[in-house]
């Protein structure tokens, strides 16, 4: 017959994949109970129940981590397992164990602001945005670190000619904020900016295949065992849409404010509402700061006086008004910045290339909203 204890020795081995413990160390299993069935006590119905004190992103997934490690230890037995959220009674593992928010209060104790750079849809320049800000930062003296976390699609090392580097490691003695010492992850430095990116440390051709918890620890890895020392601002560079790795990366890592990059078309406005309103939810919570209008407008060089309004007019100010948001910067479209993006030199630090004054100027007027 399956005893309790047997059981329980298996749900020991599943690990929170962003805390490191089991649900059985976090004191998540509750109600534990087995049913042996009639005719054979090894074909009987394993019950219990998944109880935090606080929403978790990792909660199904959990679930179904017990029941296909169960499967695997009880093949004939079978498992009923209910999530449960009780806000009001804790369940005997600390609050900032799987508590959001508050996980890189330690790591990130040098960093003033951690602003993350984000948009609901892709190929609005969000990338483009978040370097060019960056740098723009940085010249105006301000120490600066950028958080590459588009695991799937890290353009951060080409857009920074700094494709091949790889980040050192750094040991760290004993001290107050590490008692048992420290490994920490050297960042690359290039234009006055301490980068680190998943792209360091794969080929540009190799395809991460992980699933969403694989990500997510990752990139927690990335945020909070970097050496980023003393700093005014982190860019954190987010991929597109309203997934796992933004959950994790505004509930866990302690961000000020974000930033809404959008272009002024309206499919881009759609998704980039979508965007909005996760960082406005409830249980999200964080401050817009503002929204930044891409590619608003085309001027060729032989007409500097010329406005072309390729992908709509204001969509972006529109819909900054619609949300009470503030409209941070209006970016036109200009070679330079393509050609920056694929040189791995931002345009912000090359003013005299085609059109790189205006564009140089409206980062300007950006990183002075924010600073």
């Amino acid at each position: 017959m399956i005893q309790l204890e047997d059981i329980a020795n298996v749900l020991d081995g599943v690990v929170h994949p962003e805390i490191e413990k089991s649900v059985i160390e976090l004191n998540l299993v509750q109600n534990l109970s087995y049913q042996p069935n009639e005719e054979t006590s090894e074909a009987g119905t394993i019950k219990f129940r998944l109880v935090f004190h606080t929403d978790d992103p990792m909660a199904e997934q959990l679930k179904e981590n017990c029941r296909a490690a169960l499967k695997r230890a009880f093949p004939k037995a079978e498992s009923k397992v209910v999530v449960l959220i009780d806000k009001q009674k804790a369940t005997g593992h600390k609050k900032n164990e799987v508590g959001r928010g508050e996980l890189g209060a330690t790591e990130l104790a040098e960093v003033k602001q951690i602003i993350a750079v984000a948009s609901g849809k892709g190929g609005v320049g969000k990338s483009t945005v978040a370097v060019n800000l960056a740098v723009t930062l940085a010249r105006q003296g301000y120490k600066v670190g950028l958080l590459d976390a588009d695991v799937y699609g890290p353009s951060v090392p080409k857009m920074t000619a700094t494709e091949g580097l790889v980040p050192e490691m750094a040991q760290l003695p004993p001290s107050e904020k590490y008692p048992e010492g420290k490994n920490l992850i050297v960042p690359i430095e290039k234009y006055g900016v301490k980068w680190i990116s998943i792209g360091y440390f794969v080929t540009p051709e190799q395809a991460l295949i992980w699933r969403g918890p694989m990500a997510c620890g990752a990139l927690k890895q990335l945020a909070l065992e970097v050496m980023w020392g003393e700093l005014d601002y982190l860019l954190i560079d987010l991929p597109p849409g309203t997934g796992d790795i933004h959950i994790t990366m505004i509930q866990d890592i302690p961000v000020t404010g974000a930033i809404i990059v959008t272009t002024p078309q309206q499919i881009a406005l759609a998704d980039v509402e979508k965007g909005i309103n996760m960082f406005q939810n409830q249980d999200v919570n964080k401050p817009i700061l503002g929204v930044v209008e891409n590619m608003s407008w085309f001027t060729p060089a032989e007409l500097p006086d010329n406005k072309y309004y390729i992908f709509g007019k204001e969509g972006g100010k529109k819909t900054a008004e619609k949300y009470n948001l503030p409209l941070l910067a209006q970016i036109p479209i200009v070679m330079s910045v393509m050609e920056g993006g694929d040189d791995g030199r931002p345009v912000c630090i090359n003013p005299k290339a085609e059109g790189g004054k205006i564009v140089a100027e409206a980062f300007e007027q950006l990183a002075s909203k924010i600073g």
